[in-house]
């Protein structure tokens, strides 16, 4: 089964940067539309940004155009999302999710069938 590992959240003020990383072992995510979720405290889960599986069309929630951009390397099988300008109300629990019912970018829930453990990403001075 596809498992997903994501790393590299953490504390950061606010203006500050951080890279997320989607990482896929024993299973290729070539043929797998990918998706950033995050959950806050107390709020449901959104999506965040997604990309087709080719790479060539990607999608973004209004709250983070502009700041936020996804990016797949599928020669080291990982999904990236680089998140700049971070605000306090960025912070939430990320998720990288796996769709095998779409090539699109598409951040429609329901759609992504493999999900990670989450990253935590507070943003706070």
């Amino acid at each position: 089964q596809l498992q997903l590992v994501e790393s590299g959240g953490g504390l950061v003020q606010p203006g500050g940067s951080l890279r997320l990383s989607c990482a896929a072992s024993e299973f290729t995510l070539d043929y797998y539309a990918i998706g950033w979720f995050r959950q806050a405290p107390g709020k449901e889960r959104e999506g965040v940004s997604c990309i087709s599986s080719s790479g060539e069309s990607t999608n973004y929630a209004d709250s983070v155009k502009g700041r936020f951009t996804i990016s797949r390397d599928n020669a080291k099988n990982t999904v990236y999302l680089q998140m700049n300008s971070l605000k306090p109300e960025d912070t939430a629990v990320y998720y990288c999710a796996a769709s095998d019912l779409t090539v699109q970018a598409m951040c429609v829930m329901s759609l992504y069938d493999y999900w990670g453990q989450g990253t935590q990403v507070t943003v706070s001075s």
